[in-house]
């Protein structure tokens, strides 16, 4: 992928980051974009002193430090050759100082390992999930056994035109950043991609309500076949648009492979990406712009509980997010 150029890598689970380091080297070296490496640790409270006399605080911190910067040293050194990594250790709250790290420096993507707590059957939790909603650039969070190449992407967009019009503008741009995105990452991992929206048809959600004898069932059938048209429509119409972007010859060698579910996004995309045996999601996590802090809504969020692949979360252009460089 051409876009990144300045890449902050999350190496808190130790060597089972390697998947996300390996990644973080791989796209910098491409892009010759600079890579930071951190891992971030929790603040020992002040005036916390062990028993007899023993070490202060500070001390405690400082051997920590110790510790942690010998650790990613480690897992840096074999990628010296390849590229020039900084490396810094942060203390506080993950998600927090990602994002802090995220504000002071201007990066433009974080890639990290997510979480993997024994108790919760999924793949995100916990931080990943608060890095997800509230991180300012995009979000790649790689599976622990992730391939070292993807095979399949998929990129899921929402074309539906009944929003208000500021925010249909902020969703179309952020489809074509996602269709962007997919089909410049499958490229450079000689990928198939798949781009999936999916669809409720209003005349089934109201039959029942309002049907009667003046209104035949073939009518609703009608009506809905017509939905469906118009979401395909507005499928292709998208594609077409984003290929003066993506460029026309990408698209086109890429001959993407384009699913229009009809039900929940929240349970379609989910099982497509089973059924498909998706390595990577990439996918938009906010709609809306101009609320501070605005998170991601229960879609997404349900989405994201479910998957079990690698994920590539974009914002929306006007994004702000609710975390400072306060502490």
């Amino acid at each position: 992928m051409q876009r990144f150029k300045n890449i902050l890598c999350v190496i808190e689970h130790g060597e089972a980051s390697e998947p996300a380091l390996g990644r973080a080297v791989e796209l910098a070296e491409n892009n010759q974009a600079s890579l930071m490496v951190v891992d971030v640790i929790p603040r020992i409270p002040n005036g916390m002193r062990m028993p007899d006399g023993g070490p202060t605080s500070s001390d405690l911190q400082t051997a920590m430090v110790h510790k942690y910067e010998e650790r990613m040293e480690g897992l840096i050194t074999p990628y010296r050759q390849r590229l020039n990594i900084q490396h810094k250790v942060l203390f506080g709250t993950s998600f927090l100082e990602v994002i802090r790290e995220v504000l002071r420096n201007g990066h433009d993507l974080v890639i990290k390992c997510p979480e993997a707590p024994t108790w919760l059957n999924r793949l995100f939790a916990g931080d990943d999930m608060n890095l997800l909603r509230k991180c300012p650039c995009p979000v790649w969070l790689i599976k622990p056994h992730a391939p070292r190449s993807y095979s399949r992407i998929l990129a899921a967009v929402d074309v539906d035109d009944f929003y208000p019009s500021q925010e249909l503008k902020t969703r179309q741009l952020l489809n074509v950043q996602i269709l962007e995105t997919a089909a410049s990452l499958a490229l450079s991992e000689f990928a198939e991609l798949h781009i999936v929206h999916t669809w409720e048809p209003m005349a089934e959600l109201i039959d029942g309500l309002v049907f009667s004898s003046d209104t035949s069932r073939e009518k609703f059938a009608y009506n809905i076949d017509q939905a469906r048209r118009q979401q395909q429509q507005l499928l292709d119409e998208l594609i077409r648009n984003s290929k003066s972007n993506v460029t026309r010859d990408a698209m086109d060698h890429l001959k993407p492979l384009t699913h229009l579910l009809k039900g929940q996004a929240r349970k379609e995309i989910p099982s497509l990406a089973k059924h498909l045996e998706i390595d990577c999601i990439v996918m938009g996590t906010v709609a809306r712009t101009g609320i501070r802090g605005f998170i991601m809504g229960n879609t997404a969020e349900t989405i994201l509980e479910q998957v079990d692949c690698s994920v590539l979360a974009l914002k929306p252009q006007g994004f702000v997010t609710p975390v400072t460089l306060d502490a």
